[in-house]
């Protein structure tokens, strides 16, 4: 299952994201006066243990990598969070309102990229039947 991430993790995948490979020791020199070793620590292994790093064995200590980069985490998530909503939601067309309405009031310009995406879907749907 896919999780928003917690102030910590964020902070931490941040940083992995950008370094691409990393030690629990390499990243805690980041966060020296701010992050206990074992914090860091902990929060690598729960990373690890939902899937967001894999890890390999060099020597005695463990080299932590992203799953996939920070793109595709995001893309997943709003995927998982957009089921989540319209699956488990006994008023989806509320949920899409208030969707829309809040792309409209941000940005006019995603709104009609909104649009063009229904409508390529529903011509992509038409060829198909």
């Amino acid at each position: 299952m896919l999780e928003q991430l917690g102030s910590r993790e964020s902070l931490l995948m941040e940083r992995i994201w950008r370094r691409g490979e990393v030690s629990v020791r390499e990243l805690h020199a980041e966060f020296a006066r701010q992050i206990a070793y074992t914090t860091v620590m902990t929060v690598m292994d729960r990373l690890y243990k939902k899937g967001l790093l894999k890890r390999r064995k060099a020597r005695r200590a463990y080299i932590y990598v992203p799953a996939f980069t920070e793109q595709e985490y995001r893309k997943r998530l709003t995927r998982h969070l957009f089921g989540m909503v319209l699956n488990e939601s006994k008023s989806t067309g509320a949920v899409l309102s208030y969707f829309v309405d809040a792309v409209s009031d941000t940005d006019q310009q995603m709104l009609e990229h909104l649009d063009q995406l229904i409508n390529a879907k529903r011509r992509a749907r038409r060829r198909s039947e």
